[in-house]
């Protein structure tokens, strides 16, 4: 199977960057499924019903979140339509609206898609996503599906690389997410897991993280509480990552950084 994974979508020019070239990649990859993480991409933070329909209906399969996940009222009910292509990371609490986990049917074969949220200096009280994985993968409902991918949302490098090797031969794969910057660490690791820490952004290039970098300078420097705007320049960057995933093993056969420019009409 041949899988397509987007970093955090950075707010309208990161859906539209990614929108304008998803059906070149595609079409490259002969893409089975498409992936992105989507917590940032309503003004960069949260989802609102417009940006869900648009980046669905604009051929994206499915969505991750992230601590951003509840910054837009309306998540709640897209999370819960029972044909929600949404997860939320699988750690909060119990009694959070929708699922973090959901298998996917893609032609006659099935995935198994994970959202996890990272601890370390996060300013959220999350359950163990060490423990919360091995909750998940102890259900028996999933034993036979072969094709595991889990996005871990997480700020520490050392936290996202304990897990992956905490998971090594019990997933596909494990792709880090939240940092929107690419790493260049991407594996398999000794248990035949992939592994990269970071798949990056879709958001503008000369940004701070897809924010104005003027704005976020200034807040650097005065130590103050600043109006941060979503950037608007022309170039877009399309941070991810390519995977072909061997459909009887569930073991990535390839896979191929993404990283491409992608100039905007604005």
């Amino acid at each position: 199977m041949k899988i397509l994974f987007f970093g955090d979508i950075m707010g309208k020019p990161g859906r539209q960057g990614l929108l304008k070239v998803l059906p070149d990649l595609k079409l490259k990859y002969n893409a089975d499924f498409v992936i992105a993480n989507g917590e940032n991409m309503s003004h960069g933070a949260g989802v609102t019903n417009a940006s869900y329909n648009e980046i669905i209906n604009g051929g994206v399969d499915f969505l991750t979140g992230g601590n951003h996940i509840w910054a837009k009222q309306e998540i709640a009910n897209i999370l819960e339509q029972k044909d929600a292509k949404i997860i939320r990371p699988a750690n909060y609490p119990p009694g959070a609206p929708g699922s973090g986990w959901k298998i996917v049917e893609v032609g006659v074969y099935k995935i198994l898609v994970i959202n996890l949220l990272g601890r370390m200096f996060m300013k959220k009280h999350m359950d163990c996503p060490f423990r919360k994985m091995d909750e998940i993968l102890a259900d028996d409902a999933l034993e036979d599906i072969k094709i595991k991918i889990i996005d871990f949302h997480a700020e520490a490098t050392a936290e996202k690389v304990a897990l992956g090797y905490y998971v090594d031969g019990r997933v596909s794969a494990l792709i880090g997410t939240h940092t929107h910057i690419a790493t260049s660490d991407a594996r398999i690791l000794p248990k035949k897991t992939f592994y990269v820490t970071d798949a990056g952004m879709t958001g503008v290039k000369e940004s701070v993280l897809g924010v104005n970098k003027e704005s976020a300078i200034e807040q650097f420097l005065t130590q103050r509480p600043v109006n941060i705007e979503i950037s608007e320049n022309d170039t877009v960057c399309i941070n991810g990552i390519f995977m072909d995933i061997d459909y009887n093993t569930g073991l990535v056969k390839k896979f191929e950084r993404i990283e491409k420019d992608v100039i905007l009409e604005i």
